[in-house]
């Protein structure tokens, strides 16, 4: 029986949509053609860039990602060309979510919405989004909130795991690990022996989660030695980046 087609959130009726075009190219994509979700991440990250840049907002706080959720209809491949519709949908006193949609030639693939907190450049604190960010993105929220609380368990007991490595290409100007590293490392899973459904087929469509969420809970600084950790739910996959006791990120993979 084929699964039903996930529920997308609507655009607004008003306020502010911003497009992006890409293609999907051969570095984006595992062996297999299928688009990476580090690679994705990158998309949803470059359109939000472009979208405070061509607002006139970018310097005013430094964003940073705590949590994104995407749900998956198809995961582009190698060659096809998408449209990132993205809005701002729903504000919080310092932080507010954007949900951006992938779509490819015959509709909508896949959409994504991340919470984002404001932090100031000066203090690295986080502060209010301002006034600007209001009269901009406002209308879009539509008088909707959105909570920044984390609500992935903790992994039981003190497994052991495995290293996850870090390159210096990982690090990023606000001196920590890109948002887009934590999704190589379910990336990292979904290759490998742990996850539930066995090897890629066609693509990797026949065994890609319908959604996938990452909340980060520490930055991963220089200096710092990760270890990877999975378990599994009766639905899903689970997986943690720990240092020591702290616990630095967590996805969940549902089927």
């Amino acid at each position: 029986m084929t699964s039903p087609a996930p529920a997308f959130a609507p655009e607004p009726a008003d306020g502010r949509v911003y497009a992006a075009r890409r293609m999907v190219r051969s570095t984006d994509v595992t062996p297999s053609g299928r688009l990476r979700l580090d690679a994705l991440a990158r998309y949803l990250q470059l359109a939000a860039e472009d979208d405070l840049a061509d607002s006139g907002l970018v310097g005013a706080a430094v964003w940073l990602v705590r949590r994104c959720a995407i749900t998956v209809a198809r995961m582009p491949v190698m060659g096809e060309r998408v449209t990132l519709r993205t809005f701002c949908s729903a504000i919080g006193p310092r932080w507010a979510e954007r949900t951006t949609t992938l779509a490819g030639p015959d509709g909508d693939l896949l959409q994504a919405s991340a919470v984002w907190a404001a932090v100031s450049r000066q203090t690295g604190r986080p502060v209010p989004p301002g006034e600007s960010f209001l009269r901009v993105y406002g209308p879009a929220a539509e008088g909707r909130t959105v909570s920044v609380r984390l609500s992935h368990p903790r992994p039981a007991g003190s497994p052991a795991g495995r290293p996850w490595q870090l390159r210096v290409a990982d690090f990023d100007t606000a001196g920590h690990v890109n948002n887009a590293v934590t999704w190589a490392a379910v990336e990292d899973v979904l290759a490998g022996p742990e996850f539930l459904a066995g090897p890629e087929q066609s693509a990797g469509q026949s065994r890609f989660p319908v959604r996938a969420e990452v909340e980060y809970h520490r930055a991963i600084l220089p200096g710092c030695q990760p270890r990877l950790v999975t378990a599994r739910e009766p639905d899903a996959d689970v997986l943690w980046l720990l240092s020591g006791d702290q616990l630095l990120a967590s996805a969940r993979l549902a089927r």
